[in-house]
């Protein structure tokens, strides 16, 4: 599906939504956009921590806790979706649980550790009949919508290479899963922050025939990658080069397409994160997804540059789109599942790439 912002008909009923997870991506991420989502209403969420759970009960006080995916899975009919919002090593399996269970299925990405994996699970839907898709949230930053349309359109003329980045300045390792070493845990920068440039890249430029990486391990006391770069040549013969950082002190440009005719740079982060995580809410008095003007991008050349305001940022269409997917049979889903697992062949490829020192040919 090409990245835009989508209006749609909320369904007939109000679908019931169980969550599983309730850290980062299930509290400030998926339950403030399921919410505020006309025709969704997040009905479970699943979370034994305390802390957690009084967190929930002033957040979403309608919202019920439970103690295990088990438990929120053993009742299939008292649900229509299930959101897989914890951590990376229990994606592929609390899917494929969710999905034997003949629930409509959304998982954060990565949607597994392994493209057979992420195949798998296409399959098992697809064998069901049954939605499943990856929150692919960057694809409604605004900074990819305005690219996406300038290329789209041609303004560019014909791309020959595509710049993105996912940088940060965090030079000491923090606690968590996403540190841990197991590669069951599919921790790291490249499967994190690199699962976003890549779909981004492959939404935008097609298929990828070559992979170059460099992957390092740069923080004293860590021991999973904190910086990477990919080289991809696209079969389309765009060239997309992608950095994700957490050893970064200067920020590069968040985006950078060079086309014949023209250019599109842009620096500074989608505002959404930010006000997801600040507790703003989409359909409040605040302008969601609005580009401060001191961070629009600059379209053109060298001897003609404008300043170009930045398409609005929309994260609510996915879940809109979800909706009208369950709503409507025939509905394709926001993300088709077989992205996911485009990237993370890709991603795979990129690892191969970093140990040999060479490029991978795909296909």
């Amino acid at each position: 599906m090409n990245p835009q912002t989508t209006s749609h008909r909320p369904p007939d009923r109000t679908l019931r939504v169980g969550l599983i997870g309730y850290g980062l991506a299930g509290s400030a991420f998926h339950a403030p956009l399921i919410a505020t989502t006309p025709g969704l209403r997040l009905d479970a969420v699943v979370t034994a921590n305390p802390e957690r759970r009084e967190q929930l009960r002033r957040e979403h006080p309608d919202a019920r806790a439970v103690d295990t995916p088990e438990q929120l899975l053993a009742d299939p009919d008292a649900l229509d979706l299930v959101v897989i919002a914890s951590p990376n090593r229990t994606h592929a399996p609390l899917a494929r649980a969710a999905l034997q269970a003949g629930l409509a299925t959304v998982v954060d990405k990565p949607l597994a550790a392994t493209a057979a994996q992420a195949l798998e699970l296409c399959r098992l839907a697809e064998a069901r009949g049954t939605l499943l898709s990856v929150f692919q949230n960057r694809r409604w930053d605004g900074d990819f919508l305005t690219a996406s349309r300038l290329v789209r359109g041609g303004a560019l003329g014909r791309v020959h290479r595509f710049e993105s980045r996912f940088e940060r300045f965090r030079p000491k390792p923090k606690p968590g899963w996403r540190e841990l070493a197991d590669p069951a845990e599919v921790g790291g920068t490249l499967y994190d922050l690199g699962s976003h440039l890549v779909d981004q890249a492959l939404t935008l430029f097609g298929p990828v025939e070559t992979v170059y990486a460099e992957i390092d391990v740069r923080r004293d006391g860590a021991v999973v990658d904190d910086d990477a770069f990919l080289a991809l040549t696209h079969v389309s013969g765009t060239r997309s080069h992608l950095w994700t950082s957490a050893v970064t002190p200067l920020i590069g440009p968040r985006l950078r397409v060079l086309g014949d005719t023209a250019g599109y740079v842009k620096n500074g982060m989608d505002p959404q994160e930010a006000d997801l995580r600040a507790g703003l809410r989409p359909g409040g008095t605040h302008p969601w997804g609005a580009d401060r003007p001191e961070q629009y991008g600059t379209l053109g050349t060298d001897e003609s540059p404008i300043s170009l305001p930045t398409d609005p940022g929309d994260y609510p269409a996915f879940y809109a789109g979800v909706a009208a997917a369950l709503a409507t049979p025939g509905t394709p889903p926001p993300v088709d599942p077989r992205d996911a697992v485009a990237t993370l062949t890709v991603l795979e490829a990129a690892r191969a790439s970093a140990a040999t020192g060479t490029a991978v040919r795909l296909g």
